[in-house]
């Protein structure tokens, strides 16, 4: 399986990733900057990973062993920060497609 290219992901973001919940609130990992991405900011309706509708005000698709779990705090290009609401690992063994990581952010 191939990843996906570089050259596909023109967008730089932060990504600070979901440690769990903490006595006093949720616990984050050290801020990981530059992480390659493409960034698309437009409202669309997504599930959460409880299975509710909600919307999402972006996506970013980036390589597939970045570690974004739901819940992790994402600083877009525009400098906008947002929250991790679903991940999908796209694959397709056998087929000479891409892997990539998409993330619905709030």
């Amino acid at each position: 399986m191939t990843r996906i290219p570089p050259w596909l992901l023109p967008h730089r973001v932060v990504i600070e990733p979901y440690l769990g919940d903490s006595a006093y609130g949720p616990k984050y990992g050290p801020p990981v900057p530059g992480v390659r991405a493409m960034v698309a900011e437009q409202v669309r309706t997504v599930r959460d990973r409880e299975g509710r509708e909600i919307v999402s005000t972006a996506q970013v698709i980036t390589a597939p062993d970045t570690d974004c779990p739901a819940e992790s705090r994402i600083t877009l290009p525009s400098g906008r920060r947002t929250r991790a609401l679903s991940t999908a690992h796209h694959t397709a063994p056998g087929l000479p497609v891409p892997e990539s990581l998409e993330v619905m952010c709030e």
